[in-house]
């Protein structure tokens, strides 16, 4: 029985070391077609089990369960069926080496637990030759308190003060999205050049309170409205030089705040939108869907499906909008699944405000200077669709300090890009084009 006793303690011994030498973070790169795409999965007990999640970071996929993860003589099996993925490798040294397939495909891949390093040359490095304070203001309205930072040039007096306000999803202070900080660096440039920033965390983002999911544009409004009632407070800031920088969703906001609030000094529209938000994402659903290499008819199906979906949006009450959906979804014979999810997702605050907003009015009302930049290759905000509508709008309403311009070759990041699809963003160096930068720099020198 001693024996017995023994040899039972040392397996179950033996077992536990090889799950604590295997758990953790497993960072690698695989090589497909010439370009690099980081993965990382992180593998943890369940149990007497494991179980793990995938990470592309430069995909911008986070969390994807795996189905199966043994550890058994050294060998390592990770696989997702539903995916057709599996990754097996031998772990020596601390080192895991195997391979990974899918689809068809079959590529070596070595993972270590040391975090692969990205290389973005533009990320900012201290010392930095300007003054930086960590702050925070409240929204008074819906009681949220607001955490950033403010930069301000050391020896320039009467300097403008930017706001950036960031786009769709939950974002800190430095708008991070797959390894690039476009926050980070805009507000380290302009206050290089003598222009002050302040950037924030969103509302339940980073150090800041508040409920981001339950929460819409008009929410997003007031916190912005906050960061200038807060900037107005100090004696340090120029008040009449407050210009407001919105990229993507951001852009909504600022003409939104532009349109009431006549003592701005300026907007800066970054791949806004000048359409209602149902017209921009069927275009971006085309752009980005056929984009991926999707048939066309295909696309065309998706597209006129949710079309109707979001005409019932712009047209019906919101307390009938699931009877309507339903009938809708019945017709194009829908299963009892795919009715549940389409009624389900209009219940989040954020899509149904976006999808029903039209900025046609909040630009006509406009009257401070004016900025917009888009890119050529955006597919999630069209630059022809939406830079169109902002300039014809603003012009309306007979504002003619107005700037608009396409940029060749920039994505919805602006960075320089080649597809401009979304799985670029991560494997591009370049976080912002210079040259965007420096547009946004002399405007504001021009115009304060």
């Amino acid at each position: 029985m001693k024996y017995l006793s023994f040899f039972l303690i040392s397996f179950i011994v033996s077992i536990t070391l090889q799950a604590q030498e295997i758990t953790g973070d497993w960072y690698g790169v695989l090589e497909v077609q010439g370009q690099k795409i980081r993965v990382v999965y992180h593998i943890s007990k369940d149990g007497d089990n494991l179980k793990s999640t995938m990470d592309s970071p430069d995909q911008g996929v986070m969390g994807i369960p795996m189905a199966n993860t043994t550890f058994s003589q050294d060998t390592l099996t990770i696989s997702a069926p539903n995916m057709m993925m599996k990754y097996s490798a031998v772990l020596k040294n601390g080192e895991l080496t195997g391979e990974y397939h899918q689809s068809g495909m079959q590529i070596p891949l070595q993972l270590t637990q040391e975090e692969q390093e990205i290389n973005r040359p533009q990320v900012p490095k201290k010392p930095y030759p300007y003054l930086k304070e960590e702050v925070t203001f409240e929204n008074i309205k819906d009681t949220v308190n607001l955490a950033g930072t403010l930069t301000k040039p050391k020896e320039v007096k009467n300097f403008p003060t930017v706001i950036l306000i960031s786009g769709s999803g939950p974002q800190n202070r430095n708008e991070e999205v797959m390894g690039h900080q476009p926050f980070l660096v805009i507000s380290d440039y302009l206050t290089r050049n003598g222009i002050a920033v302040l950037r924030y965390d969103d509302r339940g983002v980073g150090k800041s309170t508040g409920n981001f999911s339950t929460s819409n544009i008009y929410d997003f409004t007031e916190d912005a409205k906050a960061a200038v009632n807060y900037l107005r407070s100090r004696k340090d800031i120029d008040a009449s030089k407050i210009v407001l920088l919105g990229h993507s969703e951001g852009g909504v906001v600022a003409p939104l705040i532009a349109s009431k609030d006549k003592d701005l000094g300026g907007i800066i529209l970054l791949a806004a939108p000048g359409v209602r938000g149902d017209e921009l994402l069927l275009q971006q659903q085309e752009d980005v869907l056929g984009g991926s290499g999707m048939p066309k008819a295909k696309v065309d199906s998706i597209v006129n499906l949710n079309k109707g979906i979001y005409e019932i949006l712009n047209t019906v009450e919101k307390k009938h909008l699931n009877n309507k959906i339903e009938e809708y979804a019945k017709k194009k014979a829908l299963s009892t699944s795919e009715i549940s999810k389409q009624k389900a997702q209009f219940k989040n605050e954020w899509l149904y405000s976006f999808l029903t907003y039209d900025p046609t009015n909040a630009l006509q009302q406009v009257t401070c200077p004016v900025l917009a930049l888009n890119g050529s290759k955006d597919i999630q905000v069209n630059a022809a669709q939406n830079l169109q509508a902002i300039e014809k709008n603003i012009a309306q309403g007979g504002n003619k300090n107005v700037t608009v311009k396409e940029l060749e070759n920039l994505n919805h990041l602006f960075q320089t890009a080649t597809t401009g699809m979304p799985n670029e963003y991560g494997q591009i160096e370049e976080t912002i084009s210079p040259k965007v930068l420096e547009i946004i720099k002399d405007w504001i020198h021009a115009n304060f």
